[in-house]
């Protein structure tokens, strides 16, 4: 087992900050070469505290914002407008940053897209589900309307 110090959240593994360990091969081919991980040292103590005061910064201020906007988000239908060819199927797919992109749009609020999930790639037109992890204990669903581009 490998020791690391997580500096990005990583679904089902742990949040910014945290040290867990894992794999040799998962965090030499995996966490490490793109950026979700460093090794762990005793010196890195100053770093995870580092890292934990930045998340702090980041996440919402309270839970009373955090519900919310979980209730915002779950009442809200977003509109992705996306190149799409004739029989309603997208050329590529919708990223994450598309989706937060659209919910700033629709003034809801702003969110990083480092905290929305797609549980299935949403590759054709019509209606999709998202989540959002607005902290590590809160989670909104939120609806997407996916139609072509004209």
């Amino acid at each position: 087992m490998s020791k690391l110090i997580l500096t990005h959240e990583v679904s089902g593994l742990g949040s910014a900050g945290d040290v867990v360990d894992v794999k040799p091969g998962f965090a030499r081919n995996y966490l490490i070469p793109q950026g979700f991980a460093v090794a762990w040292s005793r010196g890195g103590q100053k770093q995870v505290e580092a890292i934990k005061a930045g998340r702090e910064a980041r996440e919402l201020a309270t839970i009373e914002e955090a519900r919310d906007l979980k209730a915002r988000l779950s009442a809200a239908t977003v509109t992705l407008t996306v190149k799409a060819g004739a029989e309603g199927r997208l050329f590529g797919s919708v990223r994450p940053a598309d989706i937060a992109d659209a919910v700033k749009a629709a003034g809801i609020a702003e969110i990083d897209r480092r905290k929305v999930e797609i549980p299935t790639p949403i590759k054709s037109t019509g209606d999709h589900e998202a989540t959002i992890r607005l902290r590590e204990d809160l989670v909104a669903t939120i609806n997407l309307q996916v139609v072509a581009a004209k």
